[in-house]
């Protein structure tokens, strides 16, 4: 009997199948499908018993395949391996429509498995569990499988690492398509950090230096409130009393990334929300975020989001309201 791991399928339930138009959010039409004509088990032991109707698919704009699988492996968890099962090739087949329409295929955790084997991942980047991204790159070696990030947006086909990974992945697909107010709006709803970048490390590999403080987690808040502040490490450093080196480790350690790098992310994520609410200049927008110039601001934009401020704003800027 197929397996569904809960968190995860609870994941795209919450963003995308939660009604929030009280807030002003847009709602989704949302449906489960089961991808075999039995019903899911869980981890827990119970099921869940939806309706297989592949036909729903045909005109789906956005299909995600949480964790799970078929098939339990060595570490108590299941996966869909390359061994043939014929229960689910007309889920495959409709997979592989869906991407060719122009319709995006996300999976969450190991549900990457499911679309290595509808040959979805073949000569794309892609990204699952630290714990399967060796199984993912043996069973599928065309697969560019990259086990340190949270997740990849590869076009149409887009790929999460484990757990949380999951929420980054969805309200990326959220902002990418809806802009930022809307994901940070859904986002605010969960309790949950409005954006954590794809190319965030997955898992710390080196432990926490002893400190006087429990989290840098204070400091961050603050840092997103002084963007236009000079937030040079030997000042950051300094606001929490400790060595440049000592707090350097503790950023990395903390956030998966350095100061520098996590610093810019989010003065491009402010510079998102005034492209899409505003009419300030580029030269004004990227003095409040604290890139001091558009140009500045332009290469970190392209970075992250791989479009210009201006191509941004032009797709993204919100209707004028009526007075």
């Amino acid at each position: 009997m197929p397996l569904t791991e809960q968190f995860e399928l609870g994941v795209a339930c919450e963003v995308f199948g939660f009604d929030r138009s009280d807030e002003g959010l847009p709602t989704y039409d949302f449906s489960l499908i089961a991808g075999v004509a039995e019903p899911i088990k869980t981890r827990f032991g119970y099921t869940i018993d939806v309706p297989y109707d592949l036909s729903q698919l045909d005109e789906a704009d956005l299909i995600i395949i949480p964790a799970g699988g078929t098939h339990s492996s060595d570490d108590g968890s299941y996966v869909c391996t390359t061994e043939y099962d014929a229960s689910i090739e007309p889920l495959l087949v409709k997979l592989r429509a869906a991407v060719e329409r122009g319709a995006k295929v996300a999976s969450l955790c190991n549900g990457a498995f499911l679309l290595g084997k509808a040959r979805l991942l073949d000569g794309r980047r892609c990204t699952t569990h630290w714990r399967h991204s060796e199984r993912l790159a043996a069973e599928y070696p065309l697969a560019e499988v990259d086990r340190n990030v949270l997740y990849v947006d590869d076009g149409n086909v887009l790929t999460s690492a484990g757990t949380a990974a999951g929420i980054d992945l969805c309200l990326h697909i959220v902002r990418k398509e809806q802009g930022s107010k809307v994901a940070n709006g859904i986002a605010r709803r969960m309790v949950v950090p409005p954006h954590r970048d794809g190319g965030q490390a997955q898992f710390v590999t080196t432990p926490l230096p002893s400190t006087e403080i429990d989290t840098l987690a204070p400091l961050l808040d603050w840092m997103t409130e002084n963007l236009e502040a000079d937030l040079s490490v030997q000042k950051l450093s300094a606001r929490v009393n400790m060595s440049a080196r000592t707090f350097a480790r503790r950023f990395q350690a903390e956030t998966g990334t350095t100061p520098a790098r996590w610093l810019n992310d989010q003065r491009v994520l402010a510079a998102q929300h005034m492209l899409e609410n505003s009419d300030l200049s580029m030269d004004v927008i990227s003095e409040r975020v604290g890139f001091g110039n558009a140009a500045v601001m332009r290469q970190h934009f392209v970075r992250v989001r791989c479009t210009t401020p201006n191509s941004y704003r032009r797709t993204f800027r919100a209707s004028p309201q009526p007075v």
